[in-house]
Order: structure tokens, then C-alpha cells, then sequence
């Protein structure tokens, strides 16, 4: 038997279940429910599971177009526990644990459909550079009613304290955190019961909205493993207090979206920061990377921002980025380089919404500063004062902020046909396109009612 298996059931001899999961490019869970002795074949010989699950749409449905469903003859392939994720899962008593699983080809080689083996091939390129990312996500989230609105619109949740639903915004608010002390208190105690460390936790803009930060590591795979299972663990504890708790990038009109931030450094072979430096402007690496990054936003805009919704997130003077722009230490652009002491200074990227795969995004990021190191070029000048009205904004420099452009963008872009290869692109952007035509298939409400009578 697995040597951390067995530690694990003998150290949790009430686990009758085991969810073996594998997440979907819409980060959707995927998989079976076993018993003790299913889980034991689990980590002998794999799961198997139909490749086909990575051409799920959003809502469930095979894309066709993908090639993974008859034409592949939905075949099966064997998912393998990924190391460090078999752990309980305490919001649904002591009976239940959970593992995380990557997809393979029966000969061993990673499935060119699985975000984690994209994100996989793009660190061996950091190895033979003799670099290794530090990273960190930062995740905004929304509680959310279970009871929707008349209209079938999501509302914030009764406050446990008052009784009220709050529609006000009050960033940073500490009301607003004791109000949900004991469920966010929860999430905390479940996330390190599942090996998840949380550092910070702070109330959003939004009413019911909260961002919460994933510590740092110097192993980007195992921190979107722990990603995938904050948001489960996020979701799940919610449930299991009354509420609900979405990651979608803008549930409300009026109140502010949910992003995905990450923080990256790079140390060399020796462990030093090779970002390190007084002054950013000063650090040749940085700069390179900022480049880097700056050059491949548009392309990877699809990564960052996955469906419709994502895109409504993207408003002038909302803390999301609308130009391919970068700072020192301002919030309205897509790059920002926080302030830190030396040895700590890294970059801030913060497109991505909380909808994005982490795999995929780390993976995007990490290929952009890749480039931008292996070009050796130089950003433009760093943004000053308001992002949104700064003179650098211009049609070169904004952002693709409608779904099909970015499809598009992604499809066609180098930079994603060299890093995550030309059967993956292809793969993800055929799947987004079948989700944006079914999507634009539906007449809204709104419409109707907006132009039914005129017209």
C-alpha cells in the first residue's frame, strides 16, 4: 500500500469515503466517491476516467468539436492521487476525506488536457534556467443568500448579528468581519485541517465579499493544489452554515468583482531573490519581466477572464485593470510591484478574476516572464497617478474586454502554442467558443424587456 495512504487511514480509521477528484478547465470538481478499498486501486493502478472531462462546457455538456468525446470514443484514461492532497474533509463529519487526481496516458505521459500538466511543462523551462518561482493567490470571494431575489438575482446574506442584509461597501470593515466571524473562522480551521495556510483575511468592497490570502511557496504545482481545495473548502463550509459562497468574477451590477491575484519571485540556485533590490527600477530581471508580461496580456486574456460574466468585471476605476499598463505600487494597473523591503520585492499580476483556473493562470504568468527574460526588453514607463486616465492609455495598450476577441486572441497567440502547445490551445479555445455560441444563443431578460415592446 502507498505509504501515505496507509499513514492516513490509520490515523483516520472513521474515513468510509473518499471523494478522488480531478478538476475541469472551468475548475468544476470531477470524479467518484469510493470506499476504503476503492481508494486503495486508486493509489495501486489509478482512476479511470474519461478524457472527455476536459471538454466539458460550464454546464456539463461534451463539446464535440473538442475531439474528446465520440470521436475519441470517450476513452478512458488513468488518474493518479496527486502527492500531499488525500486529507479529511471536517465539513462533512469524520467519515469523509477527499484526494486530488492529474490525468495520464496509459503509457505515463501527462494528458495534454490536464491544466496541471501545462503548468507542469512550463516550469521544467524555469529549471533549465536554473530558476524557481515564489508564488502567492490572493482569492475574493462573495457570500451569498441561498434565497435569490424576485427576479432570481443573488443577495447578500442575513448578517448573524443584526438580521439585516447589507448593501452598503465598506472596504477593509471590521463590523464586517465579526459579523462572519464564526463562518470565516471556519473556513480558516478547515483550510489547515486540509494543509492550506491562510496568512490574512480582510472584508471586500461588496457586501459579503472578502479576500483571503494563500500563504507563499516556492512550489507553484502544491499552491494550485491548495487553491482548488480553499475554493472546495470555501464552498463547502458555507453550505454546511446556511449560505452560499461563489468565486464568479461579478455576481452583482453595482458592487465590485472577485479577483485572482498572484505574487511571483523567482530564486536562483543558490536561493536568492533574483528580483531583489532597492529600487525596481534598478532590477534588471524585474524589468524583463515586467516586459514580458506586459506583452502577453491580450493574448492571455481568454486565461484570465473564461467566460461571460468575467468580462463585466472590467470597469474604469473598479481596481481592475483596463490597459496593459504596470506601477510601482498602484492598485489600477495590471502589473503593480508592491512595496517591500529588499529581499522580498516581487510583482503583483492582477487581470486574472476568481472564475480562472489557477493552474492555467500560474501558467500564463509564468510563460510571459519566461519570454520576457529570454528577450531581455524593457517595459515603457511605470504608471503614475490615475491608472484610468493616464496618458499612456491608448488602442494599443487596452485590454481585449469582450469574450470573443479574446478567443480569438488565444487561439492565434505564439506564446500559447509555444508554453501550453498547439493540442491544449487548441483544446481550450474550441471549448470556449462552443460555450460563447451556446451562450449567445439564449435572449435575456433584459433584452426581452428592453426591446420587446419598442420593436
Amino acid at each position: 500500500m502507498n505509504e501515505e495512504l496507509e499513514t492516513f487511514l490509520a490515523a483516520y480509521p472513521s474515513i468510509r469515503y473518499v471523494d478522488a477528484f480531478l478538476n475541469d478547465l472551468n475548475t468544476v470538481e470531477r470524479g467518484k466517491r469510493l470506499d476504503r478499498s476503492g481508494i486503495v486501486k486508486t493509489y495501486t493502478s489509478g482512476l479511470l476516467m474519461p478524457g472527455s472531462l476536459y471538454a466539458l462546457d460550464v454546464g456539463g455538456g461534451t463539446v464535440e468539436a473538442t475531439g474528446l468525446g465520440f470521436d475519441d470514443g470517450d476513452a478512458d484514461r488513468p488518474c493518479r492521487p496527486i502527492p500531499g492532497s488525500l486529507v479529511p474533509v471536517p465539513w462533512h463529519g469524520n467519515s469523509v476525506a477527499q484526494v486530488q487526481l492529474s490525468m495520464y496516458e496509459r503509457d505515463g505521459r501527462g494528458f495534454f488536457g490536464d491544466p496541471r500538466h501545462v503548468l507542469t511543462s512550463v516550469l521544467q523551462r524555469f529549471e533549465a534556467l536554473g530558476l524557481t518561482p515564489v508564488v502567492a493567490i490572493e482569492y475574493e470571494f462573495y457570500l451569498v443568500d441561498h434565497e435569490r431575489t424576485v427576479d432570481g438575482q443573488p443577495q447578500p446574506p442575513r448578517s448573524p448579528l443584526t438580521g439585516r442584509r447589507e448593501f452598503r461597501t465598506q472596504i477593509c470593515s471590521l463590523m464586517d468581519l465579526e459579523a462572519q466571524s464564526a463562518l470565516l473562522t471556519q473556513i480558516d480551521a478547515h483550510c489547515r485541517t486540509q494543509g492550506v495556510m491562510t496568512t490574512s483575511l480582510l472584508a471586500e468592497y461588496g457586501p459579503g465579499q472578502y479576500e483571503i490570502n494563500l500563504a507563499h511557496r516556492a512550489d507553484p504545482l502544491s499552491v494550485c493544489d491548495e487553491a482548488l481545495r480553499f475554493r472546495r473548502a470555501v464552498k463547502g463550509t458555507a453550505r454546511s452554515q446556511g449560505c452560499e459562497a461563489t468565486f464568479l468574477a461579478k455576481p452583482y451590477r453595482d458592487m465590485a468583482g472577485s479577483g485572482l491575484h498572484i505574487h511571483v519571485s523567482l530564486l536562483d540556485s543558490a536561493g536568492r531573490n533574483v528580483f531583489a533590490c532597492e529600487d525596481p527600477m534598478q532590477s534588471t530581471a524585474l524589468l524583463h519581466a515586467v516586459a514580458g508580461l506586459l506583452e502577453s496580456l491580450s493574448d492571455g486574456m481568454l486565461v484570465c477572464a473564461p467566460g461571460p460574466n468575467s468580462y463585466r468585471r472590467f470597469r474604469p476605476e473598479a481596481y481592475v485593470p483596463m490597459t496593459a499598463s504596470w506601477s510601482i505600487d498602484n492598485r489600477g494597473t495590471a502589473l503593480r510591484i508592491p512595496v517591500s523591503d529588499a529581499a522580498n520585492r516581487r510583482l503583483e499580476h492582477r487581470l486574472a478574476g476568481a472564475d480562472a483556473n489557477p493552474y492555467l493562470v500560474m501558467a500564463w504568468i509564468l510563460a510571459s516572464i519566461h519570454r520576457g527574460l529570454e528577450r531581455a526588453q524593457n517595459p515603457p514607463p511605470a504608471v503614475r497617478g490615475n491608472a484610468y486616465r493616464h496618458e499612456s492609455q491608448s488602442r494599443q495598450t487596452l485590454l481585449p474586454t469582450h469574450w470573443a476577441i479574446a478567443i480569438e486572441r488565444f487561439s492565434t497567440s505564439a506564446l500559447a502554442h509555444d508554453f501550453f502547445g498547439d493540442a491544449f490551445t487548441k483544446l481550450y479555445a474550441t471549448l470556449k467558443q462552443a460555450e460563447l455560441n451556446d451562450f449567445d444563443s439564449y435572449p435575456t431578460a433584459r433584452e426581452i424587456a428592453q426591446y420587446l415592446g419598442p420593436l
